[in-house]
């Protein structure tokens, strides 16, 4: 039996080799409704309405409905909730944080030539914490059936002994690093150890026992858009505004999986626990436009239609891993097998393109007493693709997201109803499932509600937004797919601070 010390020397390796799935695309894919208070108050349904600097993330034509020059800041509350069900046992995990998600201005300029029909011109920056990635999430419970022994068999299969035994970690790509862990942890074995061209592989893990699972996944970071937009208004009837939008990430995660097999021991050593460890870091930027336009049809009624492009980022990802594996035989001391080659994989650049979005919206305005105001949005993110299409690795994952993403809707509700200087809000948010099968990701439901206080050239919002979203992801891509079913709770408190220059 092999008891050996993996440890190679620390350092960074350079790869081509890809290592990026359908997860990591639906990270920037899916958006979050994040902004002002107001905004957020509203249910995020200010596609007609305008007005509010966070309403030109769903339609760039609202800064020309501003009348004054506006600064606004936001901060923002986040608690997250993740209630885990694993093989019937439950776990509850929570985080909070507190993040300035929000911050920007308009300058409207008004046209000095009275007969002309394009009454002013507005210019505008904002910047939105997109989404904040701090979350934790624990998972336990004993599965009767499955072992994470099958994870490092399907990566090893196919791969040459000498290649596993012989060759340095750095050496190998994503998936040929999966099987050398494994192997060199003495969770998998070969078929013919004598033979440097065996491909097939055995676990080590024995059978006949329970598997106990424990899996942590902690993240971190933000993915922020700074908008620069302008708008004109025509008659003071329409208004057509274009953003361009700068995206930049940041994104860290940490998983730690922990398996303890029961099953009785033997005269052999078996591995009866182990830890595998992953660290993840992506970085990157990107790019993407908005055109959109709000016509006032009437006093009361208004219509908007929005087109948001493509976001086109330019990414990349360091990633790195560990492994302990504990053999136990019986009337025997245990033995630890540690595989940490203390590299970092630097993978190449790659880029990502996320579908792009369309939004039709009313809005109802009841003089300056209040308003309604509805969203409908539609997605298709089916069409999420990896770049460069030609690469092999990145057309199979492409077809697969083809397969088994899917176009969806959202639909956004807002009301306001005044009284003097108070404003009372509440907003409503439904948005389907973007997988087929409506349970890898579910369906959201969001509800909101919040307040404001005019003081004149200076106004206070507040408000509290709760969205709930169910989820059933395998803990590892291959060979081990098994999962929990979460349950996630987002609960935001936000406050904007508004002056009038």
């Amino acid at each position: 039996m092999k008891k050996i010390l993996f440890l190679l020397l620390t350092g960074f390796t350079f790869t081509v080799a890809q290592a990026q799935e359908i997860t990591d695309a639906m990270r920037y894919a899916q958006d979050n409704l994040n902004g002002t208070a107001r905004f957020r108050a509203l249910g995020g349904a200010f596609g007609a309405l305008g007005g509010d600097l966070s309403s030109l993330n769903i339609n760039p034509a609202g800064s020309a409905v501003f009348s004054n020059n506006q600064i606004a800041v936001t901060l923002s509350s986040y608690n997250t909730k993740n209630n885990s069900n694993y093989f019937g046992t439950t776990t509850t995990e929570k985080d909070n944080s507190f993040d300035l998600n929000q911050a920007g201005g308009v300058f409207v300029f008004r046209n000095g030539n009275s007969n002309s029909d394009w009454k002013k011109f507005s210019l505008a920056v904002n910047y939105d914490n997109v989404k904040n990635y701090t979350n934790s999430l624990f998972s336990a419970g004993t599965n009767p059936t499955n072992s994470i022994d099958g994870y490092f068999l399907s990566y090893a299969d196919g791969i040459p002994l000498s290649k596993l035994r012989d060759s340095s970690y750095r050496s190998l790509d994503n998936g040929a690093q999966q099987g050398f862990l494994g192997y060199q942890g003495y969770i998998i074995n070969p078929v013919d150890p004598n033979n440097n061209n065996n491909t097939q592989y055995t676990t080590n893990v024995p059978a006949g026992g329970n598997y106990y699972h424990e899996n942590t996944v902690t993240t971190n970071g933000y993915n922020g858009k700074l908008s620069f937009n302008a708008a004109t208004s025509y008659k003071d009837k329409l208004y057509i505004g274009l953003n361009l939008n700068s995206h930049f990430t940041d994104y860290r995660q940490s998983t730690s999986f922990y398996e303890d097999n029961s099953a009785p021991l033997t005269a052999d050593y078996t591995i009866t626990k182990l830890r595998f460890d992953n660290e993840l870091y992506t970085y990157g930027t990107g790019f993407s436009f908005q055109v959109g336009a709000i016509a006032k049809v009437t006093t009361e009624v208004r219509l908007g239609l929005a087109y948001e492009s493509s976001t086109w980022y330019h990414l990349s990802d360091e990633f790195s891993q560990k492994l302990v594996a504990v053999s136990s035989a019986a009337n025997q001391a245990d033995t630890n097998d540690l595989v940490d080659p203390q590299v970092t994989n630097v993978y190449a650049p790659y880029k990502l393109q996320t579908p792009s979005k369309l939004t039709g919206s009313f809005a109802y305005v009841f003089g300056k007493s209040g308003l309604i105001s509805i969203d409908y949005a539609m997605k298709n993110y089916s069409n999420t693709k990896f770049q460069p299409e030609n690469d092999s690795y990145f057309n199979s994952v492409n077809n697969y997201m083809s397969s088994v993403l899917d176009k969806t809707n959202e639909v956004r509700l807002g009301a306001e109803y005044k009284i003097e200087k108070l404003s009372l809000r509440a907003g409503y948010r439904y948005e389907q499932s973007p997988y087929k099968n409506k349970t890898t990701v579910g369906d959201l439901t969001g509800y909101s509600g919040g307040l404001g206080y005019n003081f004149g050239s200076t106004k206070v919002d507040l408000a509290y937004s709760t969205a709930k979203r169910s989820s059933h992801q395998g803990f590892f891509n291959q060979g081990f797919t098994d999962g929990a079913n979460i349950k996630t709770i987002n609960n935001n408190v936000s406050l904007t601070l508004l002056f009038e220059l």
